[in-house]
């Protein structure tokens, strides 16, 4: 099974979604849902796909599960609850009791955009990560260099977890290479217990002009510090539509990986995210 391991959907008509408030966000300030992406996944030879929260709100989350028990090829949803409320077992016990509950595979929050970088080591968020992991579900990080620390922590503080990296934790690819980023991302992968999406790269190069070679050095070192089996790849479908089309988006990040080797490759497409998640889909 070939899996995109990170896309979303939404609909700025119906809900508020602040971080595409951005007048260069414009182009996919629209609704995007199933319908759109299924021929896409078609057309580029993705079999199933995990989405991924988008807003912080609880709705968007029974949302999405409605849309994975209605759609074949979503097996997976990484969703958003509220880690600092004292009632979150029951919450994540309620959403996995839903029609589409048994595909929530994750969570995740927006840590990049939190003022605090040590978000995460927050007590009532570590606490909310206890509830996370005693159900079996992964946790995204969603940082960028600044927040790196505070993750690598969280993740020496729930060796048994499962964590995945969003997007490579963002690297600077427009301003050039970062030792900060790469030192950060190396002490993070010495954890055993955390995946890397290769997926948002193209996001954070300059939108009119990227390659996969301009790719390559930020693809190259997060699979030398991740190895084969836990890099995975996402499309970051609809954001990816500000620097390319999906299908140059996939093409880009297979050249980066095949690169690495076709073992790199094939793991990164599919069964990594199938261990990182415990998906059951066959």
């Amino acid at each position: 099974m070939i899996i995109d391991g990170h896309q979303h959907f939404w609909d700025p008509a119906r809900a508020d979604y602040p971080w595409m408030d951005a007048p260069e966000l414009t182009p996919i300030r629209r609704a995007f849902g199933s319908a759109d992406l299924a021929p896409l996944l078609k057309a580029n030879g993705i079999d199933a796909s995990i989405v991924v929260q988008c807003r912080s709100a609880l709705e968007e989350t029974e949302e999405f599960l409605r849309i994975a028990h209605a759609t074949p090829f979503v097996i997976g949803v990484v969703g958003w609850v509220d880690l600092t409320s004292g009632s979150l077992g029951d919450t994540l016990d309620r959403l996995r009791a839903l029609p589409g509950g048994e595909k929530l595979v994750g969570i995740r929050h927006q840590v990049h955009d939190e003022p605090d970088p040590d978000w995460l080591l927050r007590t009532d968020v570590q606490r909310g990560f206890e509830a996370v992991f005693t159900r079996d579900l992964a946790y995204d990080f969603l940082v960028r260099t600044r927040e790196l620390p505070a993750a690598i922590a969280t993740a020496k503080a729930f060796p048994q977890a499962r964590f995945v990296l969003d997007h490579a934790a963002k690297p600077p690819i427009a301003d050039g290479w970062s030792t900060e980023w790469a030192d950060r991302i190396a002490a993070l992968a010495a954890r055993g217990n955390v995946w890397c999406k290769i997926s948002g790269l193209a996001t954070e190069a300059k939108w009119n002009d990227w390659d996969a070679e301009r790719l390559f050095p930020f693809v190259a070192h997060v699979a030398k510090c991740f190895g084969e089996d836990r890099l995975i790849f996402g499309s970051d479908w609809p954001v990816c539509l500000l620097a390319g089309s999906y299908g140059e988006i996939k093409s880009a990040l297979e050249a980066c990986l095949t690169k690495l080797g076709a073992n790199v490759r094939d793991k990164a497409f599919g069964v990594n995210a199938k261990v990182a998640y415990r998906l059951v889909a066959e």
